[in-house]
């Protein structure tokens, strides 16, 4: 297509939208028609999509920006993502937002997301709609649970305290984090959001919040809950594993890299020993003396000490240093 002399953003930085694009051919076009002048480059990318959206956009859309890209068989919006991050790579974009092409994500926010990055107080921005909260009572109950859930285990695993909504889908990044991203690594499909977060803690790039408002029209999710408990609990317990091997043992060692495995040491021997006692006094009828309950008391309370002191440190070791403006000065 032919490229157009569009208005850069500030620093001249080139900025690119990748679009994912499966079973949207009702709201596509309307997202990329809202796209403004800020935005020098658009990727849709066709996941294989059954309703043939590529097709569709190549056929209808006159907007000279966009390029379809084609997945020969179906990634998952992961996969989709990264197929866009790689053409916008190639073709030398500094930043990249991500957009859902069915409509719930308003185009008109892409400054709001992009002005942290070109600020260099972030690598990495995502959506939250739970900072209003009028407008959180727009939102069904129970995808406002499931959040709250998915938000707290992923604080936990990714090691970013301070996000929430962490499914939330438009997001914009710096490439020159996208370059260190292992792409092989993250996984393609709903876990994708929440698994950047994960491998983004590891490159300690730094993570905002942008508030954006809850929208819902007559968009079909293709997620389904049940489907995909057991697969988060596993991911999320795997990549909280890997986060603190990979910080506190690996990277770097600090008391907190003490007090974390001395505090359930001590919480699980205190438990243990408790269980013991308890049975043993049930099955003698004989009182357990205070000595005794003492003993396992105190390195329950301890252990609890020392494992609520190695969350504090977690807490406060949130990523505050960009990672794309170290490695630009490099």
């Amino acid at each position: 297509m032919k490229q157009l002399s569009i208005p850069r953003t500030e620093n001249n930085f080139r900025v690119a939208v990748v679009i994912p694009s499966y079973k949207v051919c009702e709201h596509i076009l309307g997202v990329i028609s809202a796209i403004g002048s800020e935005v020098e480059r658009i990727y849709v990318v066709d996941d294989h999509c059954p309703d043939g959206s590529g097709e569709y956009v190549s056929k209808h859309c006159i907007d000279e920006r966009v390029t379809v890209l084609k997945n020969p068989v179906n990634l998952g919006v992961g996969g989709a993502v990264m197929t866009g991050y790689k053409a916008a790579i190639s073709e030398g974009m500094d930043i990249i937002v991500k957009v859902d092409g069915d409509g719930q994500m308003d185009p008109a926010l892409i400054p709001d997301f992009i002005l942290p990055i070109v600020l260099g107080e972030a690598d990495y921005t995502k959506g939250n709609r739970f900072f209003d909260l009028e407008q959180i009572r727009t939102m069904p109950k129970i995808r406002l649970f499931g959040n709250a859930v998915l938000s707290f285990m992923t604080k936990i695993s990714s090691g970013y305290w301070n996000l929430f909504d962490p499914t939330n889908g438009f997001t914009a990044i710096h490439s020159e984090v996208v370059k260190h991203l292992p792409f092989e690594k993250i996984s393609n499909r709903y876990f994708f959001e929440t698994d950047m977060l994960f491998r983004l803690n590891i490159l300690r790039a730094v993570a905002v919040d942008v508030p954006m408002d809850a929208k819902y029209g007559s968009e079909v999710s293709n997620l389904k809950t049940s489907k995909i408990i057991i697969e988060f609990l596993f991911k999320h317990s795997r990549n909280f594993s890997k986060r603190i091997l990979y910080n506190y043992y690996l990277r770097d060692m600090s008391l907190a890299s003490v007090e974390m495995p001395l505090g359930i040491a001590l919480m699980l021997s205190g438990c243990i020993y408790g269980a013991i006692k308890w049975i043993d006094s049930i099955s003698s009828g004989i009182s357990t003396g205070a000595g005794t309950v003492m003993a396992s008391a105190l390195p329950l309370i301890l252990g609890v000490q020392f494992l609520l002191a190695s969350i504090g440190y977690d807490i406060a070791s949130v990523p505050k240093r960009p990672f794309h403006k170290l490695r630009t000065r490099k």
